[in-house]
C-alpha cells in the first residue's frame, strides 16, 4: 500500500495517547489502534525510482538542516520517553511497549522530516507475532523499523549501545537485547535467553539477519543468529525487504537524496517443522528470497550469493 501524507497529519495527531500505560492503570484508556494499512496514508507516496540527484550546494544545505532537525527531534523525544521509563521500572512488559510507541512516534518524526516518498506493501503482515528481519544497507533502515514494528517486538545489538548518550540507556530501560559479539560463546547464551523471553512474554523479535550494514547496498551472507532464534522459539519469520535507502543516505555521507524507498513485507514462513540439522539450508532459502524480491542494484554479486551465511 502507498504511503502518503505530510505536516497536517503531524500537526494533527494526538501524541498524548502514545504516552498511555493502560495495562495496569484502569483509569487511562487504551488509544484507539490504528493499524499499518490507516497510517500508511500518511507518508509522501513512492510511484517511480527516478528522482534528480542533486549535489548543488541549496540541496545539500537543505539536507544538513534535516539531519539537524532529525537529531534534535530524536534527542527531545528520548529524553522523554526516558523520563516515562524511568516511572514505569517496575513493570516490564509496560517498558517494551512504550519503548516501541517511542519507535512509532520517533521514526515515523524522523522519516517526515526527511522527506523521502516511502511506499509499503504487504501490511496485512505487519502485524503478527514473529521474527521480523530485514536487510541492512542505511541509517534510514533503523529510522522505517522503528516506525514499523508492531508493538510488543523487541530487538538485539551489541552491548556497547549503552555507550550511546540517552538512546542505549532508553534501549536498555526498554527490555531490548544486547550481546556481545566479541564472545561467540556468550552471544548464542544470550541469543537462547532472549528466545525464552519472547516466549515466556509473549513478544516478537527484530533482527539484522546480515549482522552489519552494507556498505554498497548490495545484501550480505546471512548469519546464522535469526535461524537459532526461530528453532528455539517456533516463532515464524517475517521477512522486510527495505529498497533504495541506501540510495537516499549512502555510506559516509551527510547528503540526504530524495531517492523513493519501498518497505515490502513478504508472508510468514513457518518455523513450526524446522530443524537444526538443516539450518543451513533455511539460512540459503531465506537469503535466496530476498535476493529474488531486491531491485538488481541491491542483489549480492554472484561470490556473495554463493556464500550465504557465516559463521557467527
Amino acid at each position: 500500500m502507498d504511503n502518503t501524507g505530510g505536516a497536517s497529519f503531524m500537526r494533527n495527531r494526538r501524541f498524548e495517547s502514545f504516552l498511555d500505560t493502560s495495562c495496569e492503570q484502569p483509569n487511562v484508556k487504551e488509544p484507539p489502534r490504528v493499524s499499518l494499512k490507516q497510517e500508511a496514508r500518511f507518508m509522501p507516496k513512492a510511484e517511480t525510482d527516478q528522482y534528480v540527484d542533486d549535489d548543488g550546494f541549496i540541496s545539500v544545505l537543505i539536507s544538513y538542516v534535516r539531519i539537524v532537525t532529525c537529531f534534535v527531534t530524536m534527542m527531545v523525544t528520548t529524553f522523554v520517553w526516558a523520563i516515562v521509563m524511568l516511572l514505569l521500572l517496575p513493570w516490564p512488559y509496560q517498558r517494551i511497549r512504550q519503548g516501541n510507541i517511542y519507535g512509532h512516534v520517533t521514526g515515523r518524526l524522523l522519516m517526515w522530516i526527511l522527506g523521502n516518498p516511502v511506499k509499503i506493501e504487504g501490511t496485512e503482515f505487519a502485524d503478527k507475532r514473529a521474527i521480523y528481519i530485514s536487510n541492512h544497507a542505511s541509517p534510514i533502515d533503523i529510522f522505517l523499523l522503528m516506525w514499523l514494528t508492531p508493538t510488543g517486538t523487541v530487538g538485539i545489538a551489541k552491548k556497547e549501545i549503552i555507550w550511546y548518550p540517552l538512546f542505549g540507556q532508553l534501549y536498555v530501560l526498554a527490555k531490548h537485547i544486547r550481546i556481545d559479539r566479541s564472545n561467540p560463546s556468550a552471544a548464542i547464551q544470550s541469543l537462547k535467553e532472549a528466545a525464552h523471553a519472547i516466549v515466556k512474554d509473549n513478544l516478537s523479535l527484530i533482527i539484522f539477519p546480515e549482522g552489519t550494514r552494507s556498505q554498497n547496498g548490495r545484501l550480505l551472507p546471512f548469519k546464522k543468529g535469526f535461524v537459532h532464534m526461530a528453532l528455539q522459539s517456533r516463532l515464524p519469520i517475517v521477512p522486510i525487504v527495505l529498497s533504495g535507502t541506501h540510495r537516499a543516505w549512502r555510506k559516509g555521507s551527510l547528503h540526504i537524496r530524495p531517492a523513493p524507498i519501498t518497505v515490502k513485507y513478504l508472508p510468514p514462513i513457518s518455523t513450526s517443522d524446522w530443524t537444526a540439522d538443516k539450518l543451513d539450508d533455511y539460512i540459503k532459502m531465506v537469503h535466496d528470497i530476498y535476493v529474488k524480491n531486491l531491485p538488481e542494484p541491491q542483489k549480492p554479486f554472484v561470490s556473495d550469493s554463493t556464500r550465504t551465511c557465516s559463521n557467527s
